[in-house]
């Protein structure tokens, strides 16, 4: 994390800013009602409410981040909205068993992720280094454009498709079936790996002697990036608990809800974050040639 423009002496402290942060939500679960009670009067399809719903509470917390001066008021969006919105979702719609089966699989899910963010989250002082490097390196104007559709409306769109094998799973009556168990456990599967990812990690940054050292023990041993093999695997058990009631050949293009997550991390977020340990940590190269990127 690396100091926001707008810190200075008068910034909340960390309590202050949980709290804060815990008010903005609230305020967006109420936002993402009232928008989907309105597009519901419009007669608009369910999903379409649905998506415009969370697109106007991406758009509300966006705003807050501006209000606050920090981009990283988003951040907790990306494990909070999926299983609100499920459950939701599952109480207007209706629901099966494997769908039920999903929905504690996303929560248990959304629990290690927010814990994750809840672990690392030093206060409203504190900004992502990596808004703070787009913030640096473009003028007010652009920024906020690149923050509104770049860094908050691209990552909703994103998990929206990525939950949309979850969203479509009740549609008809169905019991789990040994496919949908293997889903499960590949869901639960995925969250243990980056749990204990996460575990390792925070052990290695609170007991190491120098920033340059690097973490190369436990599951980084095998993968540079264990924690985001797990979060790419989680999306494919979401496909595959869908796949699990209504077979491959049932639209057949959801498959693009797990390719989209995985290129994301593959194109995006994992080149983004060795590029920077590259650049802050001289052994780092000798490590990207001896361990694989993923596990």
């Amino acid at each position: 994390m690396n100091s926001s423009p707008g810190s200075n002496a008068h910034c909340p402290s960390r309590g202050l800013s949980f709290a804060i942060i815990a008010i903005i939500y609230a305020l967006a679960t109420l936002v993402f009602l009232l928008s989907y009670r309105w597009m519901e009067r419009a007669y608009a399809s369910p999903l379409l409410a649905l998506f415009v719903a969370d697109v106007v509470a991406t758009v509300f917390i966006w705003h807050c981040g501006v209000m606050c001066k920090n981009v990283s008021v988003y951040d907790p969006y990306w494990s909070v909205a999926p299983p609100l919105m499920l459950t939701f979702w599952l109480g207007i719609e209706g629901y099966n068993m494997p769908s039920l089966l999903l929905l504690a699989a996303v929560w248990i899910w959304a629990f290690r992720l927010t814990g994750n963010w809840a672990y690392t989250f030093q206060g409203l002082h504190a900004e992502d280094w990596r808004y703070t490097r787009y913030r640096q390196n473009r003028n007010p104007f652009y920024f906020q454009l690149i923050n509104l559709f770049g860094l908050n409306l691209v990552p909703t769109l994103q998990v929206f498709v990525a939950m949309l094998p979850a969203l479509l799973l009740p549609e008809q009556a169905a019991e789990a079936n040994p496919l949908s168990w293997v889903a499960l456990a590949v869901c639960l599967g995925a969250v243990t790996i980056e749990l204990v990812a996460d575990i390792q990690r925070h052990r290695f940054v609170r007991w190491r002697t120098s920033r340059d050292e690097i973490l190369k023990t436990g599951l980084w041993r095998h993968g540079r990036h264990p924690n985001y093999f797990g979060e790419i695997s989680f999306w494919w058990g979401v496909w595959l608990m869908y796949v699990s009631v209504y077979g491959i050949a049932c639209r057949p293009w959801l498959v693009v809800a797990p390719i989209s997550m995985t290129a994301l991390f593959l194109f995006i977020s994992i080149p983004m974050m060795e590029r920077r340990q590259l650049a802050i940590k001289p052994a780092y190269a000798d490590y990207r040639k001896r361990t694989r990127r993923l596990i």
